[in-house]
């Protein structure tokens, strides 16, 4: 399982996400699932994934490959996020079409998501998220954030805090505890974090942060939270219903 989550905010954009992949207790491995396409100063285009490993990479290769091979739209020559949420859509049915199939036959159910957010020149930052059939939804100011994976423990602290103008470091602060939430309560849900800050027309990924769960600041933001919670916890009356 993973634990991702992309914002969209009045500043720009803000993209989290774990590195554990596990195929059962004794197969924990660490495998990035953020990735980046970028053409400096025109376009800054970022995709989280979820779910199966092997179908999210495929996804990815054959984006990449795209751009590689320069041959027909690929992420570099779309013209809108909404075009390059079609491509990374279109690309997701490709793989269902190759392999649902054989997964079928293992019993095993395809299942793939993907959070897309960026900004291309001409146009302001966006952000979709992309289902296992390949249609998306795109967020708005009145829902500026997406999660998948593990949702359920993040998400409480998220939607008490985070709009669409709130200021980006405290969004940041936020979701560092939204991981430190999910991962004291799910063990499929592991640092190293992967962090990216995309600020509006900046057109450059160049705040990216790999964030280990002995990271100072990460560290200190765990153990104000943890104790700020005791303390408001004990200050709050009892019931006296007995």
């Amino acid at each position: 399982m993973t634990y991702c989550i992309a914002l969209l905010l009045d500043e720009g954009l803000v993209f989290a996400s774990d590195t554990r992949t596990n195929a059962g207790v004794d197969q924990v491995a660490t495998f990035p699932k953020m990735n980046v396409f970028e053409v400096r100063g025109e376009r800054v285009i970022t995709l989280l994934t979820a779910g199966n490993l092997a179908i999210t990479q495929s996804v990815i290769s054959r984006l990449r490959e795209a751009v590689k091979n320069d041959s027909g739209k690929h992420l570099h020559n779309a013209t809108s996020l909404f075009e390059v949420a079609n491509l990374v859509g279109s690309e997701l049915r490709a793989v269902f079409e190759h392999d649902a199939e054989h997964l079928k036959n293992h019993h095993t159910d395809f299942n793939a998501s993907i959070l897309l957010g960026g900004q291309i020149k001409g146009e302001k930052p966006r952000l979709f998220n992309i289902y296992s059939a390949g249609n998306f939804i795109e967020s708005c100011a009145e829902t500026p954030y997406f999660q998948i994976g593990e949702t359920k423990y993040g998400k409480p602290i998220v939607d008490r805090v985070v709009r669409y103008n709130s200021e980006m470091m405290d969004v940041v602060k936020c979701v560092l505890i939204s991981f430190d939430s999910t991962i004291r309560s799910n063990v499929s849900v592991a640092a190293p974090i992967d962090l990216l800050l995309y600020r509006t027309d900046s057109f450059h990924a160049n705040c990216k942060q790999r964030i280990t769960d002995t990271d100072p600041y990460y560290t200190t933001v765990r153990k104000g939270w943890a104790e700020g919670l005791k303390q408001v916890f004990h200050e709050l009356p009892s019931p006296d219903w007995c």
